[in-house]
């Protein structure tokens, strides 16, 4: 895949002055069940806005309703300031997406599909220039059911992208792609914020999201648990010191720090204690952890095996959120 297409038909009506998406407040229901409770938040041209969560948190109906798809139960959902559902018209020719479910047809060739979408968009790239932005160039003549599921996710991006969206959601859009693949897709999607298109991006793929997303929400049971920037939200969730147990030494033995939670497991038939530094104190929490634990050691003539000192990743706020607790609060 190379990254060098032609932007120079950017759609003149742009605005980078305000954000492009508007969510407050939207509820959804399916009968008795509330799928989304609540959701709020904004994304500006050239941001890319992370929606993460456990499965069925609720990502894929608020981008549904985003889409137009269905209308809030209550709440707003304003895209350009239009409302999606109501208006359409005003919303569809600026916006674009690549869903999880994909709507090739199997029976065309990729250059066919291609050539379809171009002939029905109002101001499209060249069709050519998109399948070589996005690697299928010498895979033209090539029935869609013949391409990997990668291969079908490049493509789908690439119809995508032919329309120029100033708006794009990306639900799951690496999926089936191999390492090289979801690379590159990444490279697409950084050049198309720089562009200024905004973008809503759902990912089981953590590093994804703290490789692209400039803001994240981490949804759970339809309510959103946590929100921020990708370094507020890891710095919120604390520092971690770790390190294993010198033979002899017990789990009571270990010391009782203040701004500290300790946490133990066994790992390869060995203890592993590790201490989550909070508070505000963001740039010294850590210094001041392994200060007292290396003279806590030296104090008991032992040592801290494997010392590890690491920040919270968004893998450690994702299962926390996972694991469900109603009073869910970083530190």
């Amino acid at each position: 895949m190379t990254t060098t297409a032609n932007t120079a038909a950017a759609p003149s009506h742009r605005d980078t002055t305000g954000p492009a998406v508007v969510v407050r407040d939207l509820h959804q229901h399916y009968g008795d069940f509330e799928a989304v409770k609540g959701v709020s938040f904004e994304i500006h041209p050239g941001e890319l806005f992370a929606l993460l969560g456990t499965n069925g948190a609720g990502k894929t109906t608020t981008i549904e309703t985003l889409e137009g798809f269905r209308r809030p139960s209550s709440g707003t959902v304003r895209v350009f300031g239009l409302d999606p559902h109501g208006q359409p018209a005003g919303v569809r020719e600026r916006t674009n997406a690549v869903l999880q479910g994909s709507g090739l047809l199997d029976d065309l060739s990729v250059g066919e599909t291609m050539d379809l979408a171009h002939d029905l968009a109002a101001t499209p790239r060249d069709g050519g220039e998109v399948l070589e932005l996005v690697g299928l160039a010498d895979r033209r003549g090539v029935a869609v059911r013949q391409l990997s599921g990668g291969q079908k996710r490049r493509l789908d991006l690439g119809l995508a992208l032919l329309t120029r969206p100033e708006v794009l959601y990306l639900d799951e859009p690496t999926t089936g792609m191999d390492a090289e693949g979801r690379i590159e897709t990444w490279r697409i999607i950084n050049d198309l914020k720089s562009e200024g298109v905004a973008v809503l991006l759902t990912t089981h793929y953590l590093e994804e999201a703290e490789r692209l997303a400039d803001r994240l929400a981490i949804m759970h049971r339809g309510e959103v648990r946590v929100e921020g920037t990708l370094q507020d939200v890891l710095a919120g969730w604390g520092d971690r010191v770790g390190f294993a147990l010198s033979p002899g030494v017990r789990t009571a033995d270990l010391p009782d720090l203040p701004g500290t939670e300790l946490a133990v497991e066994t790992r390869d038939h060995v203890l592993w204690a590790t201490y989550t530094a909070g508070g505000e104190d963001v740039a010294d929490r850590a210094h001041r952890t392994v200060a007292a634990l290396i003279a806590w050691a030296d104090e008991h003539g032992t040592t801290l095996k494997h010392l590890q000192v690491r920040g919270a990743s968004l893998e450690d706020v994702f299962l926390q959120v996972a694991d469900g607790a109603s009073d869910l609060v970083p530190d």
